[in-house]
């Protein structure tokens, strides 16, 4: 149970430049408490002592406020091993040149999480930021015909992927790179390494954000995403039956385990106003604020049906780009403008 109690503590320390914790990355070999005295076994990848320092300060700190601990001693040892931290063999690295990184996600399919992502991405452009969307739904990609593009990414003298863009936003998808209604049937490790490269090997230039666009569930390339890139908080989309909010909640799991922080929830489909001004609850109501209230999390806005959104995702025309005055693209704006006082 002490020992229990110095890796709550050591939870609390975060690799410098990231926002997950010592501890998740699998920096922290060794934790015991002995007479009063918190020793500390860190082994990092790579050789950055700048990095080492402050984690070490950052330790002891952490275990000073842990009952019991009259003494810290922390012990640091390198790998020879270049890169960042390492976890489960993989070595997350934040892109050159993008600021914030922000999944958005949900438990299950059919929820219109990629209708937010596109939209949001339109949205953050139109306050004057550098948007990219990176669509990580290897087996049913979207974006390519939500945004409107056909085109294929170049290589530039780097080597590298140099994304495509649609209504001022950088866009990189799979649907990019194979022929259209080709079916992608590939394993785990596959998938996991393509976004791997997604973010490696691809010339995102200076962005302020980055969405990523994360398929349903919690498999390989959330997990992917996650082990890869630092993210800076996830977004969940739901609909308010209780039908979505139960595997919602896997999802907040899931982040919350690989300690990425949950910028809020969005109630997607919240309700239908009819002809007249008559508002029908088609899914119910309110069940993504509640979920939000019960959690502890941010309720960042309700998107009602509009038939505007559905249109122009269908023609690669999305509301918030062609058409921002309209009420369909001002739910967006609402949000994403909530997004970006949170992420800075």
């Amino acid at each position: 149970m002490t020992n229990e109690l110095l890796l709550q503590a050591l939870r609390q320390v975060k690799y410098p430049g990231y926002n997950r914790d010592i501890v998740s990355f699998g920096l922290v070999k060794n934790a015991t408490l002995e007479d009063g005295v918190a020793r500390v076994t860190l082994h990092l990848t790579g050789g950055n002592r700048q990095a080492a320092e402050q984690i070490s300060a950052d330790v002891e700190r952490a275990l000073g406020q842990v009952a019991g601990v009259k003494q810290a001693q922390v012990e640091v040892g390198f790998s020879a091993a270049s890169g960042g931290p390492a976890a489960g063999g993989f070595s997350p690295q934040r892109a050159p040149g993008i600021r914030r990184v922000v999944a958005v996600a949900s438990g299950k399919g059919g929820v219109g999480k990629s209708t937010v992502s596109v939209n949001l991405a339109c949205a953050l452009r139109h306050l004057g930021a550098a948007v990219g969307l990176l669509d990580c739904d290897i087996y049913g990609p979207s974006i390519p015909l939500m945004m409107g593009v056909r085109g294929k990414p170049t290589v530039n003298e780097a080597e590298k992927l140099v994304p495509v863009s649609g209504h001022g936003v950088k866009l990189m998808s799979m649907g990019f790179l194979i022929d259209d209604d080709a079916p992608v049937i590939w394993r785990g490790p596959m998938i996991m390494k393509t976004i791997q490269q997604f973010i490696s090997d691809v010339d995102w230039g200076q962005l302020d954000y980055l969405l990523v666009d994360l398929p349903p569930g919690t498999g390989d390339a959330q997990l992917s995403l996650c082990q890869t890139v630092p993210l800076d908080g996830g977004v969940i989309v739901t609909t308010p039956q209780e039908a979505s909010l139960g595997v919602v909640r896997k999802g907040i799991a899931m982040f919350e385990k690989v300690n990425v922080p949950i910028l809020g929830i969005v109630e997607n489909m919240s309700y239908f106003e009819a002809p007249g001004g008559h508002r029908v609850e088609i899914f119910g109501h309110g069940g993504g604020r509640a979920e939000a209230e019960r959690r502890g999390i941010p309720f960042l806005g309700e998107i009602p049906i509009f038939v505007e959104i559905r249109e122009g995702g269908d023609a690669g025309m999305p509301v918030t780009a062609i058409s921002p005055e309209k009420p369909a693209s001002q739910a967006f704006a609402k949000i994403a403008e909530s997004l970006r006082q949170k992420l800075g």
